[in-house]
């Protein structure tokens, strides 16, 4: 969209983007939600970055390198970087935003820089990572919000407040939020790679009903929507001015059961393991992929999909038996219906999603009481552990460490459900230290024997995360991750 500017200056660009849900804290170190990470993606920059392939590519960091023992990570810093608040995105801010990362209260990056034993700066544009052992997701880890440097000027003024003023060194600066309306950022004129970036602002718009971000999207009033429908894909195709992109991916869609955060755990679901597997019995995930996505998306049962190269090929994806989960119930002794309360973000194709699991589920003895809930809702009640099954998905990282280790380790930022073994810990910090493939991957098969029978998520589906745009946004690509990314994009 091109809008006149004011006072006779050249028209300036406005990319509008159609959110599926308002993001939460927009602090990196803070910060949890899918929907954030689209807007960092334009406001803060990563030391290193992913690309269609899933390489690592340098970011703000140019180089690294790994001693021989595995146990320190050097980096290497592109100069000239500066922060939207003119300050220096140098080594000295590099070892401030990673510690902020590490230490602070109620960090979420904490888990993914567990083996980091201290940060050193060795000059202007190196730092060195001191690990306590070898620590294999590192940098898959700094590709994302553990990877993004924050101004340690403005985060010292602002404190606590630094979410509603975030100040990174990417290539839009933030200007403004209403919650539940609108985010803005506008072009950083002094950013490292400003020759590439050539719209001029963007608008954030949160609209959790997906049949409205697509009208908007066909009437003009969005250039581009995150996660439209499946059943929408042949509308998209056929419109003449939207163009699709398509890519499966990295992460999960599933069902999270609480086992142990709280009273709400004290119930049959959450105390035994055969009636979580009598659950899981009960779903045709085929049939989810058919009724609610037009066969478009991928049936799972694992934090991978099964065409990625980590997924565990011992547990394939189980077949729907009814008679058995029924057996389970019996054997493990409840009186049915198991009552479950079952949370479910305000989306209309999870909403769908959960209708169908709740019909399939009662003819095995389950009564799935859906309770809808705002998504940032959700999540406060998935931490204060007021639900029984929470349907929450999560959009992946690159290394598998990422879709579980916060998930299902003792005390993990994302572990709601409260699962915690020392079998199951020892298995994924196995899988963080050891440094072949085939090793990682048997230390994830250990876990998975343990994790797919008695864990704490039911894992149903790999989404294809569907963007659509407009056809005058011209360089879009969709990378895995499904961030939103508009450097080297032009708006006609």
């Amino acid at each position: 969209m091109l809008t006149a500017a004011t006072g006779g200056a050249a028209a300036q660009s406005t990319l509008r983007v159609g959110l599926a849900e308002d993001p939460d804290i927009l602090d990196p170190t803070l910060g949890r939600t899918y929907v954030g990470r689209i807007v960092f993606a334009s406001i803060c920059d990563k030391l290193f970055d992913i690309d269609a392939d899933l390489n690592i590519v340098p970011q703000l960091a140019l180089e690294h390198e790994t001693s021989e023992d595995g146990k320190t990570l050097t980096i290497r810093l592109r100069p000239d970087v500066k922060f939207h608040d003119g300050e220096p995105m140098d080594a000295e801010a590099v070892k401030y935003s990673l510690d902020r990362h590490r230490e602070m209260d109620g960090s979420f990056r904490r888990a993914e820089l567990t083996a980091v034993e201290s940060v050193e700066v060795v000059d202007d544009l190196t730092v060195q990572l001191n690990l306590s052992a070898p620590f294999a997701p590192l940098i898959a880890s700094l590709t994302d919000r553990s990877g993004m440097m924050v101004s340690p000027k403005a985060a010292e003024e602002l404190g606590d407040q630094f979410g509603n003023q975030p100040v990174c060194a990417g290539p839009y600066r933030f200007v403004e939020r209403v919650q539940q309306d609108h985010i803005t950022v506008e072009r950083f004129e002094e950013y490292w790679d400003a020759e590439n970036v050539h719209i001029d602002r963007i608008v954030y718009r949160p609209i959790e009903d997906s049949s409205v971000r697509l009208a908007n999207l066909q009437s003009g009033d969005l250039d581009l929507i995150e996660r439209a429908l499946a059943t929408d894909i042949s509308a998209i195709r056929e419109s003449g001015n939207l163009e699709l992109a398509i890519v499966t991916e990295l992460g999960y869609q599933g069902m999270t059961l609480n086992v142990g955060n709280g009273a709400a755990a004290e119930n049959p679901l959450g105390q035994d393991a055969r009636v979580r597997q009598a659950l899981n019995l009960s779903l045709d995930r085929e049939a989810i992929n058919q009724v609610v996505f037009n066969g478009e998306f991928f049936p799972g049962n694992q934090w991978v999909s099964p065409q990625n190269q980590w997924y565990q090929e011992s547990h394939p994806i189980p077949e729907r038996d009814v008679e058995r989960a029924r057996e389970l119930l019996e054997e493990a002794g409840v009186q049915t219906p198991v009552v479950v309360d079952f949370m479910v973000p305000n989306n209309p194709e999870t909403r769908q999603v959960a209708e169908v699991i709740q019909a399939m589920a009662s003819e095995a003895g389950f009564d799935m009481q859906i309770r809808v809930v705002e998504f940032a809702t959700g999540l406060s009640e998935a931490e204060a552990g007021r639900f029984q099954a929470f349907m929450l998905a999560w959009s992946g990282r690159p290394d598998p460490d990422g879709n579980i280790y916060s998930f299902a380790s003792t005390g993990g930022p994302l572990n709601y459900g409260r699962y915690s073994t020392e079998t199951a810990d020892a298995a994924l910090n196995e899988a963080r230290t050891a440094t072949t493939f085939e090793d990682r991957k048997a230390a994830y098969a250990k876990f998975a024997d343990e994790w797919l029978t008695e864990g704490s998520v039911l894992y149903l589906y790999h989404r294809a995360m569907l963007i659509a745009h407009t056809d005058r946004l011209e360089g879009y690509e969709q990378r895995p991750d499904g961030l939103v990314r508009v450097v080297g994009v032009t708006l006609e």
